[in-house]
Formats: C-alpha cells, structure tokens, sequence
C-alpha cells in the first residue's frame, strides 16, 4: 500500500512539471517561421522567459524572448524593450495560430538584429 501511495504522490508532483516543460521547448510551436512588425505595448522580461505585448496592426501579438542571460547574450541592454517601441520579430507561432503567440529567434529594434537563438536557422 505504501509503494502504490508513493508511486501515486511522485506522479502527481512531477505531471505539472512535465507540462511546464513543454510548454517551454519548442514543441508547441509549427517549426515556421513568421515575420511580424507592431508596437510593443506591455512588457514583462525575467524568468523563465521575458514576454512581450505587440501590436501588430491592431492585433496584440504575445512575443515570447529569451531568458535574461540569452537576451544580454544578443546585446540587449535595459530599456532597450519598452512601451512605444516599435520591433519586427522573427520567430515560430504557436500551432494554434489564433493564439497569437510567437517563441522569437530574433528581433530587429530599427536596423539592429538581435539574435536569441543562433542555431535555429
């Protein structure tokens, strides 16, 4: 009985893990790319991952970018993602496109390209 109580409590606590899990890769998203200019409205940057608003022609657009350390690694600085800003985003939409949801690969703050993951190309 104790060995069926463990093994149900060990299930438990690691399936939201599991979820979470996912939901961070990549598998949620088509394996495109997209290509989307707005401006950004909201923003959110920590961990796991820094979330953008973005208006996308009168859409909003939620921008998922990288963690701190991968955004500092492309050359980002503070301040540069702000309320007003306009950015064009590269990335891989949710499969669900009606979600509106995009992982950025890379971004371009007017001409400059920050690139969040190098080996996706």
């Amino acid at each position: 009985m104790r060995l069926l109580f463990s093994t149900v409590l060990a299930l438990g606590l690691t399936a939201p893990m599991i979820g979470a899990l996912a939901h961070h890769g990549w598998s949620w998203t088509t394996g495109g790319n997209i290509d989307l200019t707005g401006i950004i409205t909201a923003v959110s940057l920590g961990n796991p991952h820094g979330v953008l608003k973005i208006d996308v022609e009168g859409e909003e657009w939620t921008a998922e970018v990288g963690q701190p350390w991968r955004n500092e690694r492309a050359g980002l600085e503070d301040g540069d993602l702000a309320e007003g800003v306009e950015i064009r985003v590269i990335g891989e939409p949710a499969a669900d496109l009606s979600k509106k949801l995009v992982k950025v690969e890379r971004f371009f703050l007017g001409e400059r390209e920050y690139i969040l993951y190098p080996n996706r190309d």
